[in-house]
């Protein structure tokens, strides 16, 4: 079977017929081995081997059947319904046209295979994902919505566009070509969207196309065009006067093409007020809980909280030292928990020796090198915490933007990096 560049295998493809689809929380199916492994995670026997060949206890050859929870190091649970009223909140402050929700990014690290849906049984009827990979993953479950590519149109993919019933973003004078010759082959008007850079200096078309645009409405022949759009650059800072310089130019923009529903404002771009209200809204991090009005409270919801479970506790004496490059050293006799999170998991290396989490609610400091797995808190404090407590890494009390903060980053990128290893859990909205 050939497949075109974007066209995903089916599933009969990817998996036996007989093997139904997992969830998140599912563990694969296991047959049961003819001599049963000491636990779950134990090494299978050799074939020729019995039980009494290793001298193994009766107790222990029992298969094992444990939740998922239990062998991983973490637990990331993520609140669809939060996410839902986050995104309803946002469509009350912006009555001049609907609210889309940009589920790029995987949903900014909380499943775009779980929000997207969660969002379309809600109402949404608008998407906006970064690449066409990330429309094809999550067509079949908004159906009947638009669903867009910010990232254009890339060279080849029409047929694929078409067949998936995906919005390009134009971002160029060449895009936009290549889609009309795709309506007039087929015979019939296409969607897409028409990306203006009014300072972004990213993707849309430059001052240049766009005059050339604006002397030749021609070019747009046989496209249905849904909305011209912009992207603010400084949205969070309503007194940049980068802000209106950019509505300016906006209007300008549109006053010269023919006339379309326009989108403009993303998540911090809600509130700047009704003159940045547009057709249609485009926010992406305060579904997620991101505070886009910094330096005021935050009006949305968090929809994460991430735990991990202490793998042990260490007793030290002072002047022992922690981690890599022994870069804290103990002033006290100190007692140091280790989870199983590191940088591989996102808890970004630069937390190190600035970071913390929570133990009943109370801070307790990141000491020493976050490294790949790992990461160590000084628990000194807290003789209840033992291996098996837990401690929290992102929840009510330290948001991701507070972890950003310590970070030297944005809330953006914290979720964006949590990684595949954590179990997560979904609630339903």
């Amino acid at each position: 079977m050939v497949h075109s560049p974007l066209t995903q295998p089916s599933a009969s493809d990817r998996q036996p017929a007989h093997e139904p689809p997992r969830t998140e929380t599912q563990a694969p199916a296991r047959a049961s081995p003819a001599i049963p492994a000491a636990g779950l995670l134990a090494p299978a026997l050799p074939a020729t081997a019995s039980a009494e060949t290793f001298n193994l206890e009766p107790a222990i050859l029992a298969p094992a059947i444990l939740e998922p929870a239990i062998l991983e190091a973490a637990v990331l649970e993520i609140d669809l319904g939060a996410v839902v009223a986050n995104w309803r909140l946002l469509g009350r402050n912006h009555p001049s046209g609907p609210v889309a929700g940009v589920v790029k990014a995987d949903a900014y690290g909380l499943g775009a295979a779980q929000v997207a849906p969660a969002l379309h049984e809600a109402g949404c009827r608008h998407f906006f994902v970064a690449l066409p990979q990330e429309a094809l993953a999550i067509r079949a479950s908004i159906p009947g919505a638009m669903l867009a590519v910010l990232g254009g149109l890339p060279r080849g993919a029409e047929p694929d566009y078409v067949a998936h019933r995906l919005t390009p973003v134009l971002n160029s004078l060449a895009e936009l070509d290549a889609w009309t010759a795709t309506a007039r082959r087929l015979g019939r008007a296409l969607p897409a969207s028409l990306q203006i850079d009014t300072g972004m200096a990213r993707l849309g078309l430059d001052r240049h196309e766009l005059a050339a645009l604006q002397a030749d409405h021609g070019r747009l022949a046989g496209i249905d065009l849904r909305y011209v759009m912009t992207h603010l650059v400084a949205s969070e800072a309503p007194a940049d006067p980068t802000n209106h310089l950019q509505r300016a130019r906006f209007d300008a923009a549109c006053a010269g093409l023919p006339p379309a529903p326009r989108s403009f404002a993303n998540s911090s771009g809600i509130f700047l007020g009704a003159g940045w209200g547009s057709d249609l809204a485009r926010p992406g991090a305060a579904l997620y809980g991101i505070n886009p009005t910094p330096g005021r409270p935050n009006p949305m919801r968090l929809p994460v909280r991430l735990t991990a479970r202490i793998l042990a506790v260490r007793d030290l004496r002072p002047g022992e030292t922690v981690g890599y490059n022994a870069t804290w050293r103990a002033a006290r006799p100190s007692r140091i928990a280790t989870v199983g999170v590191g940088y591989a998991d996102g808890w970004h290396r630069s937390l190190s020796g600035c970071g913390r989490a929570l133990f009943d609610g109370t801070p307790v400091p990141l000491v020493g090198r976050v490294s790949m797995d790992l990461t160590t808190f000084d628990v000194t404090d807290h003789p209840e915490a033992q291996p098996g407590s837990t401690l929290e890494l992102l929840g009510p009390a330290q948001t991701p933007d507070d972890v950003a903060r310590d970070a030297g980053t944005n809330g953006y990128e914290v979720l964006t990096s949590l990684g595949r290893r954590f179990h997560r859990i979904y609630r339903p909205a």
